[in-house]
């Protein structure tokens, strides 16, 4: 049986990946939150369960060989299997995965532990990509944590698969980060405003 993961950040872009049969899908039973863990210093985007959430985002094939490359690649999180919660549109059963960072590992995002813009731009652009515009405002309003700073790292990438993003699509990213009230750094504190 063929097997599939299903994506709902950085893998809804197709620049971030090789996986070439991606399909449009929904996962219910999840919710997005920006969180980070002992095993990475900054924050990244996870599911948590909610009943009341459906995501969209995509189904990427794995191939077999790929599996070892995209274990290491989500190094921080479990892989989880997936069954009706999951709708697309293939017809013959195939195994699905998502991955989740473990709840025991979840810690909170803060400004020394901020979201890299460069990821977000990557998940934003994937989304504009499969969805249009409502992709970005689906995004958005089902994903939890948006009080973690980002920090601005457009001109010098952090993030190792930063994707080439046009200036209108920079403006279009900001301008709906604006409206839920993001904080943008340019620089990285070495330690968290309040800390004594």
């Amino acid at each position: 049986m063929e097997r599939y993961v299903f994506g709902y950040g950085s893998l809804v872009n197709a620049q971030t990946h090789n996986y070439t049969q991606t399909h449009k899908a929904s996962l219910v039973g999840w919710r997005r939150v920006w969180r980070r863990t002992h095993r990475r210093d900054l924050a990244y985007l996870t599911i948590v369960p909610d009943p009341a959430t459906r995501l969209i985002g995509v189904i990427a094939r794995v191939a077999m060989e790929d599996w070892d490359a995209l274990d290491l690649r989500e190094q921080a999180y479990d892989r989880l299997s997936l069954g009706t919660e999951v709708d697309h549109p293939l017809l013959s059963p195939v195994d699905l995965v998502v991955y989740s960072i473990p709840e025991c590992d979840l810690m909170p995002a803060s400004a020394t532990h901020p979201i890299l813009m460069t990821y977000l731009d990557a998940v934003l652009h994937g989304y504009l990509q499969a969805y249009g515009e409502e992709g970005i405002d689906h995004f958005i309003e089902t994903t939890d944590g948006w009080e973690t700073p980002i920090l601005n790292d457009r001109d010098n990438p952090l993030y190792p698969r930063a994707v080439p993003i046009s200036d209108e699509a920079k403006r279009f990213f900001d301008a709906r980060l604006k409206a839920v009230g993001v904080t943008i750094l340019q620089e990285r504190p070495l330690r968290d405003p309040g800390d004594q």
